[in-house]
């Protein structure tokens, strides 16, 4: 069997012309999603990320304004500044890029966040509302490996779903939105993998999502035939950008699988204005 490859672009595609069109539905009501990206330091790759969301917000309509702090900055001034975005009215989405630097927790900041603002959905109270199976603003990669497994067609009540990873930003919110669709749900990690008992998990996965970053971590005779596999993972490997499945031999025998990249990477920017919609929506009472 060759894979067909689940490719995220033309679904991040069909998702921006929907959110183009809300777009100019509330700028014609007077409101303009207002996404404040707030960046501590220098970081090339979140450099990378800061410009797909500019890139993005400019051709859907979503002002966007980058707030760059120094690298000494404490956690206390990072906490004030969210705080001043917090209280303008004006800003309606605001996300604090990761990573940052050494010294700063990470977690306690992105924990000030008004919810309602909190367009990548990893504050308490936005991922106890998925916990609840009434997602408002999840996290923006969980929120595209849903869609890019809804665009298969295939029927989750019941399906055998294995995540290998269970970070707090994609492994568990996903779980819990796959959960919620009546799937069949295990999460892997490191104990599993310590415990040697990862290969029998992943052969049994109708569904297989992986999000470690490890290449090469998942064996492609592991894969069962005519799965679907969604490969999170990104590493660089020489010159070469791989994901945490072994790609050829996977393919060989799954029924759909992710390229790394251009599979689930076209969708997280996409799934974040998405979500700086919705929020702004929310806010203005048109939600």
């Amino acid at each position: 069997m060759a894979a067909q490859l689940l490719k995220g672009a033309p679904i991040a595609e069909r998702i921006r012309e929907e959110i183009a069109a809300e777009v100019a539905a509330l700028r014609g009501k007077g409101v303009t999603p207002l996404l404040v990206a707030i960046q501590v330091g220098e970081n090339p790759a979140s450099a990378v990320y800061v410009g797909q969301q500019q890139k993005a917000a400019e051709k859907l309509g979503v002002s966007y304004r980058l707030h760059n702090l120094p690298e000494d900055a404490t956690q206390q001034a990072v906490a004030d500044f969210i705080g001043k975005m917090n209280g303008d009215p004006e800003v309606t989405g605001i996300i604090l890029q990761m990573p940052v630097p050494q010294g700063l927790n990470a977690r306690e900041l992105q924990a000030l966040i008004d919810p309602a603002k909190d367009v990548e959905g990893v504050s308490p109270a936005n991922m106890g509302w998925v916990v609840f199976g009434r997602p408002t603003l999840a996290p923006c990669t969980a929120l595209g490996v849903v869609e890019l497994i809804n665009s298969t067609g295939v029927n989750l009540y019941g399906k055998e779903v294995v995540i290998v990873g269970h970070s707090d930003i994609v492994g568990k919110p996903l779980a819990l939105l796959l959960l919620d669709k009546f799937a069949t749900t295990t999460v892997c990690h490191i104990g599993t993998g310590e415990r040697g008992v990862l290969p029998d998990h992943v052969k049994g996965a109708e569904i297989l999502v992986v999000a470690v970053g490890k290449a090469g971590l998942i064996k492609g005779e592991w894969i069962k035939e005519g799965a679907i596999v969604v490969d999170v993972g990104i590493n660089r490997v020489g010159d070469k950008i791989v994901g945490d499945v072994e790609f050829e031999p996977a393919a060989e025998r799954a029924a759909y699988i992710t390229p790394v990249p251009g599979g689930v990477g076209p969708l997280t920017v996409t799934m974040l204005m998405k979500n700086t919609v919705a929020a702004a929506k929310q806010q203005k009472g048109l939600g």
